[in-house]
């Protein structure tokens, strides 16, 4: 035994701190939290205002609409935009057709883009990282030099003013492909191994075991597919060439070019409309999307 093994080390607890430090921490942790809140609060506030005000412009007229000042509150509650959006304009069939690609465009993502992240990933094969490198590559690559020879391809296709056209190119993105194989690297080889020695063919593996644990990435794809489907304007504009394939957001784009002046009623309400379904979606998925976006590429 030496001299210095009695030698007991002052432990680092709340008795060695001096108490200033400790009144003055104490301080911080009372005042910050509302100073903290206060800021936040006000950014909340910003953030939900023009969404009220496009709720409480779709109930009013349009001369209380275009009132000077304006009101917040409706004085005279009215449905009659809503009952020109879905009567007049045929709103409804817009929906059904946004509602259709989205879907349709979604579904395709949450495929195809799982299935080529899972090859890249965790398949062996001559190729595999320049077959990454392209993927990464394109999406560099800005959506409108892409735009002409996409719209060639589909006319000679014969896909052009269908949903078809709308629905096939998007099917698959880079960053849906990027986006699972990133996150699919974290997943450990051994399971891939166990499942392989108990008989598992590379297909029953990809959806007994993989697909199982990617809910996370998969719920953030489908949100970021569907919004990018459900706001998309200027394929749908130039493909779709009559009112019987146009989407949302071409009808609300009708809406605002009117002939004597833009109806702000109407206009409000196909907004909120437009607007709902990815405030649903987001709410519904959104504890998977924080966790996709939050643990993706961390290996």
């Amino acid at each position: 035994m030496t001299a210095t093994d009695n030698i007991e080390v002052p432990s680092a607890g709340p008795s060695t701190i001096p108490a200033a430090v400790r009144r003055k921490r104490r301080r911080r942790e009372k005042w910050g939290t509302p100073w903290l809140y206060l800021p936040l609060s006000g950014a909340l506030v910003l953030m939900v205002v023009p969404f009220l005000w496009m709720l409480s412009g779709s109930l009013k007229p349009e001369a209380e609409i275009r009132r000077v000042p304006p009101t917040l509150i409706p004085s005279n509650l009215t449905a009659v935009n809503y009952s020109e959006l879905f009567g007049k304009l045929d709103f409804l069939a817009m929906f059904v057709n946004s509602v259709a690609v989205a879907a349709a465009v979604t579904a395709g993502n949450l495929v195809f883009c799982s299935m080529l992240g899972y090859a890249l990933a965790k398949l062996e094969f001559r190729g595999r990282q320049a077959v990454f490198v392209l993927v990464i590559s394109t999406l560099m690559v800005p959506a409108l030099v892409t735009f002409v020879p996409l719209y060639v391809l589909m006319t000679n296709l014969g896909m052009t003013d269908s949903l078809l056209g709308l629905i096939l190119p998007f099917l698959a993105t880079p960053f849906g492909v990027f986006l699972m194989r990133q996150f699919m690297q974290t997943l450990p080889d051994e399971l891939i191994d166990a499942a392989r020695v108990d008989g598992c063919g590379e297909l029953a593996i990809f959806w007994r075991v993989i697909l199982p644990l990617t809910k996370p990435a998969l719920a953030a794809l489908g949100i970021f597919s569907f919004l990018g489907s459900w706001n998309n304007f200027l394929w749908p504009l130039v493909v779709a060439q009559n009112e019987e394939q146009y989407t949302l957001p071409v009808g609300l784009a009708l809406i605002s070019s009117g002939q004597d002046f833009t109806r702000f009623g109407v206009l409000l309400a196909g907004a909120l409309v437009v607007l709902t379904p990815m405030v649903v979606v987001f709410l519904l998925f959104q504890r998977h999307f924080i966790a996709g976006i939050a643990t993706t590429g961390l290996k």
